[in-house]
């Protein structure tokens, strides 16, 4: 189980590593001057599998604790 954990650690991190950034500081205030476009294409399955991992990983975590 502690390897398991330590493998969707790694690929949580990658996963959140490769999402695209916002412009800067700027954009976190909202300030980012674009126009909200939806996911698409390999965007979206990298947003989708990063939730996952961090199912996975939040449920491995609590199984980790009761074993």
């Amino acid at each position: 189980m502690l390897v398991l954990q330590v493998i969707i650690s790694i690929l949580l991190s990658i996963a959140v590593l490769a999402q695209q950034r916002g412009t800067g500081l700027s954009a976190a205030f909202g300030g980012g001057g674009g126009f909200y476009v939806s996911k698409r294409g390999a965007e979206k399955v990298l947003a989708v599998g990063t939730t996952v991992l961090a199912v996975m990983f939040i449920l491995n975590s609590i199984l980790f604790i009761l074993v």
